[in-house]
């Protein structure tokens, strides 16, 4: 399968599960509806109806589309990773309990490995 050409700071954070800097992504702060999608594989990953300000810096879900994300045991033993269920690219990790919704989940992804599809522009 074909996949996005990456830039260097993309391939740092999706394939070598970097992390971007707080505050400094394109979607931290970004609220239009549609679908936001994996800038590696372009697959579907959260609605933006899921997306709420978590205070964090960083795009903030409290849902995925089913089965659009997978949940993986971190090197450092104590997070839990989140990654492309289809391309396996690392988008950022998941927490539970913290409180910020009634679904006491956060997915909290790095901007830079996403991509957005305005619900007005949706083909998927």
């Amino acid at each position: 399968m074909a996949y996005n050409t990456l830039t260097p700071e993309e391939e740092y954070v999706i394939l070598h599960k970097g992390t971007e800097r707080a505050f400094t992504g394109k979607f931290w702060d970004h609220h239009e509806n549609g679908t936001y999608v994996c800038r590696q594989c372009n697959a579907p990953l959260f609605p933006s109806s899921a997306k709420f300000d978590s205070g964090t810096g960083w795009p903030s879900f409290d849902d995925a589309f089913p089965g659009a994300v997978k949940e993986v045991p971190d090197a450092d033993g104590r997070r839990i990773e989140i990654v492309c269920a289809n391309c396996g690219g690392h988008l950022g990790h998941v927490f539970k309990g913290e409180g910020f919704t009634p679904k006491q989940t956060r997915h909290c992804v790095n901007s830079v490995s996403l991509d957005f599809v305005p619900e007005n522009n949706e083909h998927l």
